[in-house]
């Protein structure tokens, strides 16, 4: 199969079980078909023998037990070939759903960044039940259609070599006209698809982004948004059935010229008596065998169009490169993770960040067990620090080494398994917190679920919920505030035990007692781990052993709380800006957004 002109492998797609179930189904297919040309036969010799006078009782019933019998066993035939291709199609999907799933996951970070979530869930649904559609109903009378008509022109040789002529004759015209048509649906269907996944597209936005769309009064734009697409879909739809109509209609049209000629033919020849009467109504019902597969080649091109658009698209995503590592990627004791983690004059750009460069040149140095506190405003490149760290995204230059090991000399999965991050997203699934908090740690006990909870401040939160750790939280932890869900995420990271921990703005929307709280317990519960915290307000950074102040994607400053208090630069202004004791000169010179910062860090609640 091809799409847009990209040949498809298929194999990777069709497993030995399905391969198996779609030969069957052939062979049962095929049995059908022979069955149910035996009918005419009998049919033409009992027509013959009542027009010879030598009818009798026993003829008549032999032919119409014959007829049954046959009858009977073709849908038997037809039952057995329907099973077998329904079970083929249905493991085709189970097997092509585990395909797309386990790869999407494994895509890189860049790859996420810019595809659609609405658009990836189109084709992993829409299109491999259009795959399915094709496969189980069209794939197996696709293949046996060629020999039906075969079979079909030679019982009908058997009658009349000049009505075999006038069949076989008709044969490519409707072909012809079917290949034809399937070159237009490809196109058609291909534009519907595209419009339907935008339309996915905005109702996943929306449905995601519901209680922002309210709180702006957006819904009569996104009403209308939504409406256009939608109507743009319609006409695309529209124009695909006007597609389907004119060829059933000229199809139709072709078929009943076919059969007119037939019966004229066939009527001379009995006239002239080349053909007995019993002979012309048998080949009529040859004819109607024949015809009706090439009649219904349009249906299965049309399938076949939509299923090849699919397959297209879905191969589309399988055909990006998973994230790998190299062949001699380290773990375990080759790559312990306890070591210093180190920066050397690290540059990155986002590949869809149109060169613009987010880190320059950056250096520091985290001795192992202690802490880093990164301060920044938005879009210095404090989060971009902790994606290089877990693998997300590889440096352009400079070197990022954990004990003396390149990262890029790590498997990614071990450096993932010992680096917790908590990031400022606070994801949770709709499951329930104990779900949550058990994703990557599934073998941890109660004790250690009830610590991290703890260290979180989490507790009190989990005992106001009547079903405790077990309250669904709903899609995205939308029934939870914004504090709540990153102290649910603090005590996920938690759980992981690992050996460096990245608190990434995962205190952001915590008040500022709990957010000691929490830094407090977690120097406790530490035990000689390194820690990242990442944030843009000073009381959750000013504790850590080293602290480097980021700006416009370079270290501005470095040292301790009281060292770069004493310097007087850039982080002194800023803890006066959110102690509230800085001037006007301090707000107008400060290069992180004084005032904006101001506002946050006494803004921030633990509310919903």
């Amino acid at each position: 199969m091809t799409f847009k002109g990209e040949k498809i492998n298929m194999k990777k797609y069709f497993p030995a079980d399905v391969w198996r179930c779609y030969a069957a189904g052939m062979l049962f297919a095929l049995f059908s078909s022979l069955t149910e040309l035996a009918r005419p036969e009998i049919i033409a010799r009992v027509i013959d023998s009542a027009a010879a006078g030598t009818l009798d009782a026993a003829l008549l019933t032999y032919g119409a037990l014959g007829v049954a019998g046959v009858t009977l066993l073709s849908q038997i035939f037809r039952y057995a070939y329907q099973m077998n291709t329904v079970r083929g199609g249905e493991n085709f999907i189970r097997h092509i759903r585990d395909m797309l799933f386990c790869h999407i996951l494994k895509l890189p970070a860049a790859w996420h960044s810019t595809h659609q979530t609405g658009d990836m869930i189109q084709r992993c649904t829409r299109d491999t039940e259009e795959i399915k559609s094709f496969l189980s109903e069209q794939l197996v009378n696709l293949l046996t259609m060629i020999i039906t008509v075969l079979l079909a022109l030679f019982f009908i040789i058997r009658k009349s070599l000049l009505l075999a002529g006038f069949a076989a004759l008709s044969i490519p015209v409707m072909v012809l006209y079917s290949y034809r048509f399937h070159e237009s649906i490809s196109r058609a269907f291909l534009e519907c698809d595209e419009a339907e996944s935008r339309l996915s597209v905005i109702a996943q936005d929306n449905l995601t982004g519901v209680q922002v769309v309210r709180a702006f009064c957006g819904e009569r734009t996104e009403k209308a948004r939504f409406e256009a697409v939608n109507n743009e879909a319609t006409e695309k739809w529209i124009e695909l059935d006007k597609h389907l109509v004119r060829f059933w209609v000229a199809a139709d049209i072709i078929t009943g010229a076919v059969m007119m000629g037939y019966l004229l033919l066939g009527s001379a020849e009995c006239v002239y008596g080349r053909l007995t009467v019993g002979g012309f109504v048998a080949s009529i019902s040859f004819l109607i065998i024949l015809i009706q597969p090439v009649r219904n080649m349009g249906r299965v091109l049309s399938e076949m169009s939509k299923a090849n658009v699919s397959l297209g698209r879905i191969d589309e995503i399988m055909s990006e490169p998973e994230e790998k590592d190299g062949e001699n990627a380290l773990e375990g004791d080759a790559a312990p993770m306890d070591g210093d983690i180190v920066f050397d004059n690290v540059s990155f750009a986002y590949p869809d960040g149109n060169g613009r460069r987010v880190l320059k040149n950056i250096s520091f140095r985290i001795r192992a067990g202690k802490t880093l506190g990164i301060l920044g405003n938005t879009g210095s490149g404090k989060s971009t620090i902790a994606e290089l760290l877990t693998g997300m995204y590889y440096a352009d230059s400079g070197r990022i080494s954990i004990g003396n090991n390149d990262i890029r000399a790590i498997r990614r999965s071990w450096l993932r398994r010992n680096i917790g991050i908590a990031d400022q997203n606070a994801m949770l699934f709709g499951r329930s917190i104990r779900e949550n908090l058990m994703l990557a740690a599934e073998n941890a006990g109660e004790e250690e679920l009830q610590a991290a909870v703890e260290t979180a401040c989490l507790d009190k939160t989990v005992r106001e919920f009547p079903d405790g750790l077990d309250t669904i939280v709903g899609e995205r932890g939308v029934t939870l505030s914004g504090g709540q869900r990153q102290r649910a995420v603090i005590a996920r990271t938690l759980l992981l035990n690992t050996p460096v921990l990245v608190f990434d703005d995962s205190l952001s929307a915590v008040d500022a007692a709990t957010d000691a709280q929490i830094r407090a317990g977690l120097e406790k519960s530490r035990h000689g781990r390194t820690a990242v915290i990442i944030s843009h307000r000073i009381n959750t950074v000013m504790n850590a052993d080293n602290i480097i102040v980021m700006q416009d994607g370079r270290i501005a400053e470095e040292g301790t709380h009281e060292e770069l208090l004493r310097i007087g630069g850039l982080y002194s202004r800023i803890f006066r800006l959110q102690h509230g004791t800085a001037d006007s000169s301090d707000d107008a010179n400060t290069g992180l957004e004084g005032r904006e910062h101001l506002t946050e860090t006494m803004g921030k609640e633990d509310g919903k």
